[in-house]
This record gives C-alpha cells, structure tokens and sequence, in this order.
C-alpha cells in the first residue's frame, strides 16, 4: 500500500483511551474512501488522534475528523492530538470555528401542556380542512351549473368510465358483503327475539335495517374505501406528472375534465348500488330464516309485502345521492392536493379515505336524528 493511502486505525491505548491513527492523505479527493467507515467508528470525544503518518490534509479532511469526534453532536472539547504534523492543528481549529453551532435542546414540555397544544393544532387543522372542504364544495357546484347549462360540455364517454370502474366492478363485492350482513343480523334477531316467543318479527328486523340503513352505507362505505382512493391516486399522480398543469395550460378545466364526471358517475350509479346491497342484505335474511328459523323464503316475501311500508325504502335511497357528493367531492379534492412527492399521494389517499367514511357516518347519524324528529 502507498504511503499516501487514505487511511485509519482505532485501538485502545494505556488506560482505556482510544487512539484514533490517521495515515496518508485526507484531502477532498481522497476521504470519500473512509467517510461511511469512520462515520460508524463511534469515536468518543477524549480519544486521542494520532498524526504521525498523517501526509497531506486539507479544510475537508479536517472537518471529517472533527465531525468523527463528535462536533455536530455540540461537543466542543479540544481533541487531544498525539505526533507532528504543520497544519493540523491550525485546520482543526479553522473548522471548528467555521462549523455552525449545535442547536440547544428544547427546554421539555409538561404533558398537560403539550396534549393541549396538540389538541389545539388539531382544532386548528380540522378547521382549515372544513374551510378548504366548503370552498371546494362551491367550486364544484359552480362548475356542474356550468355544465347543465351547457350539456355539450359533459364528457359522457368519461362519465360511463367511472361508472364502469366504481359501479360494475364493485357490485359483486358489495352484493357479498351485504348478503353476509343481512345474514348476521337475522341470526342475531332471531336469538333475541326468540326469548320472547317472536321470532317471526325477524322479518320485519332484517327489512327495515337493510332498507333504512345497511344497505346505503355500505354502499357508501364501500365507495368511501375502493373508489376514493382511486380517485385520489389517479388525480394525484396526475398532479405529481404536472398533467394538470398541462391542462390548465392548454385550455382544458380541470374542474370540468376530471372532477365532474367522476361526481355525476357517484350520482347516477351510487343509489343502484345501495338498492343492489338492500337486495343482498334481504336474501341474507331469507336464507337465514329459513335454515333457522323455518321461514320459507315464501312467507318472509309475503310478511314482507304486508308489514313494512314502502317510505323505509326512500328513506334510505334519499341518503344516496348526498353520501355519492361526499365520497366523490372528498377523493377528487385530496388528489388536486396532492404535491410533488409520492409520501404526499399516500397521505392524501389515506386522508381522502378516513375522511369520506367519517362524513359518511356522521351524515347517516344526523339522517337518523332528523328521520327521528320528523317521525318517519
């Protein structure tokens, strides 16, 4: 090897020190050979640095060698230097002088304190979103005025797009998980009502809940879960590839062009596939009841047609179109918010998805509390 070979040795010298021997030249050429390697030498700061074949050295060498004794870490004590050489220690000291000092440690925070600053950041946050949700909100109405004053403008062939995708390909999944509801909840009412001989308003306990309720949220929550973060991504990656930019740029609203079929596409297929989950949920029920409770699927149908009136069904298709402008309004404005990193599409996607199944079921609470006081 070289004399001038860039090198370095760490062992331990009479009384537990350790010495740091340096060797060869440490210039800005030649320490990216021993910068990660002496990076994770853990040097303590009183160790002793050994400069006896030390040959030629500049401001970069130095300052990997402060560096390697702990100076960024804002250990400021002198290093203890063993051997001759003619500008060590003049370097050492330049660097040293030069090197930004280590920021103080913030003073500590009591807990009680902190929680509450944390729960006002939140405040705060959740405000600007409910803020940033309304303008969006208006931007969106004012762009679907727009277009039904003018319907040449709709872009049908991308309307029917998206109702292929969220529609089409999600009713299968959706027909399942609602068949699988309706059958939990004829079991679970059957044991229950079973315990005061009346078994057969079992009936009546599967209609009204999959009409009301079960079969639009999950419609919806569904929507929420696959077709927001869709939009979110595809939007997203859109914006992160500067397409929307190129849009705006020749001419084309993106408000027009991406936002607004998706929103009539959620408006047009959103109660289908809330009265496809009611279906699903009432076979559940009927297949239930009949293994387990002898109700043919005959005289379910007929105390079906008999006893629950028809305003539980438009109760619950009412609640269709306002959860398809929720999940469609909240996924296309987290893609438009997406920036240029991919950390900040997966944020906005997680985002688009807790957001739209929050608003969700706090728009189905506040149906039932409305429905309550109208007696309905």
């Amino acid at each position: 090897m070289s004399t001038s070979a860039t090198r370095f040795q760490v062992e331990a010298a009479d009384g537990g020190r350790q010495v740091l021997s340096i060797a060869g030249d440490w210039t800005v050429w030649t320490i990216t050979l021993v910068e990660e390697r002496l990076r994770s030498a853990r040097i303590r700061p009183d160790a002793i640095l050994d400069v006896s074949a030390l040959g030629r050295i500049d401001t970069s060498g130095a300052y990997l060698i402060d560096r390697a004794f702990g100076a960024l870490e804002g250990i400021d004590d002198p290093i203890t230097i063993s051997g001759e050489h003619p500008s060590i220690e003049r370097l050492l000291a330049q660097v040293r002088q030069a090197s930004p000092a280590a920021p103080p440690d913030p003073p500590p925070t009591p807990g009680f304190v902190a929680l509450v600053s944390r729960a006002g950041r939140g405040a705060v946050d959740a405000w600007r979103e409910f803020l940033g949700l309304l303008s969006f909100i208006g931007e969106t109405t004012a762009t679907l005025v727009r277009l039904f004053l003018s319907p040449r403008r709709i872009r049908w062939r991308s309307v029917v797009a998206v109702m292929e995708e969220v529609g089409l390909d999600a009713l299968p999944i959706l027909c399942f998980l609602s068949f699988f509801i309706g059958l939990v909840i004829a079991f679970i009412g059957a044991n229950l009502l079973a315990m005061f001989n009346a078994s057969v308003f079992t009936v009546e306990l599967v209609s009204i809940a999959m009409l009301r309720e079960f079969g639009v949220v999950l419609a919806a929550i569904l929507l929420a879960g696959r077709t927001d973060s869709a939009f979110t991504a595809q939007i997203g990656a859109m914006k992160m590839r500067q397409e929307i930019d190129a849009m705006r740029t020749i001419g084309l609203d993106p408000m027009e062009a991406l936002v607004a079929p998706r929103l009539i596409a959620l408006l047009v297929i959103t109660p289908l596939l809330a009265f496809a989950a009611t279906l699903s949920g009432i076979a559940g029920g009927i297949m239930a009841a009949w293994t387990s409770m002898d109700i043919s699927p005959q005289m379910f149908i007929s105390r079906f047609q008999e006893v629950v009136p028809a305003r539980h069904f438009w109760v619950g298709m009412i609640k269709a179109p306002v959860f398809a402008i929720v999940v469609a309004i909240v996924g296309c404005r987290q893609g438009l918010l997406v920036e240029s990193d991919v950390v900040s599409l997966g944020r906005r996607t997680t985002s688009a998805v807790v957001q739209a199944i929050f608003l969700v079921i706090a728009l189905d609470a506040m149906f039932a509390v409305f429905y309550y006081m109208l007696d309905v």
